[in-house]
């Protein structure tokens, strides 16, 4: 596979698509439903990128290329699994979200954050978690920058909702973007 793309490509993407690693795990992980999924959609991700190195429009946003390859494998593994059944008994770990380290604030924000939709979701860990501009989010989801903003503002809308007042204070921070 490394011999498919020249020197100076591989360099390109060690430079561009490689420090994007811990950003593409955090988001992942609040994603998927375990650690295991989460870093097989990356190494997936990872995988997909190199494969289309070359079609890679240099100059334009890396990381939002590759956030979208990553919402894409994310979106693809979900529909696979909804059409497997497993005979399996369900790891416990796989059912437990939270930090142990977490306040009670920050449990009920992440309780609250996996009930969104998958699309409330994507939006939310771009713009506020990885602090993309509505234009880089925009073409990480392609989607219109409008799409963005409506989808910012009715997953803010409900996270407020389900938190109550506590909500308002830590999502207002976010809001002047």
């Amino acid at each position: 596979m490394f011999s498919r793309l020249s020197r100076r490509q591989r360099e390109e993407f060690e430079v561009q698509a490689l420090p994007q690693l811990d950003a593409l795990v955090r988001s992942a992980l609040r994603m998927c439903g375990s650690r295991e999924e989460a870093e097989d959609a990356v190494q997936e991700t990872y995988l997909q990128a190199w494969k289309y190195w070359r079609s890679f429009q240099q100059g334009t946003n890396c990381r939002a290329w590759l956030f979208r390859i990553l919402f894409n494998v994310i979106k693809k593994k979900a529909t696979e699994k909804r059409t497997f059944v497993s005979i399996e008994e369900p790891k416990v770990e796989n059912l437990v979200h939270f930090d142990r380290v977490a306040s009670l604030n920050e449990f009920e924000m992440l309780e609250v954050f996996d009930q969104l939709t998958h699309e409330h979701r994507e939006v939310v860990l771009l713009v506020v978690v990885e602090e993309m501009s509505y234009k880089d989010a925009a073409a990480a989801l392609r989607v219109p920058m409008g799409t963005v903003m409506s989808r910012l503002n009715r997953a803010r809308t409900e996270l407020r909702q389900r938190l109550g007042h506590q909500g308002r204070k830590s999502l207002s921070r976010t809001q002047s973007k």
